[in-house]
């Protein structure tokens, strides 16, 4: 087995025992108030990093590229509550416009 699928087996594992030791630690206690907000925030917060991540860094340099205009059209138009559908789509076509008529 090569270093990356070992590498995979281990994160699954890990996973997997993180997942159950919620329910193993607090039974059926709801979770303390003070932790419920930071947890709320988790979520969003690590998908915006992996959206600013991938939009702005490139072989472990930041770039500014058409990548990063299509995430502001995106931006504008989830603002103006735009169907999500249409949010890629615009997003997409003003990054292909943008990389063609670069």
């Amino acid at each position: 087995m090569s270093a990356a699928w070992m590498a995979v087996v281990a994160v699954g594992l890990a996973t997997v025992l993180i997942k159950g030791a919620g329910p193993l630690v607090l039974g059926d206690r709801p979770l303390p108030g003070w932790l419920e907000g930071p947890l709320d925030h988790l979520a969003p917060a690590l998908l915006a990093a992996l959206v600013a991540t991938a939009v702005l860094e490139h072989e472990g340099r930041l770039v500014i590229d058409a990548r990063l205009l299509g995430l502001g059209v995106a931006g504008v138009a989830i603002a103006l509550r735009a169907p999500i559908l249409m949010v890629v789509v615009v997003a997409a076509v003003t990054t292909a416009l943008t990389r063609a008529l670069a």
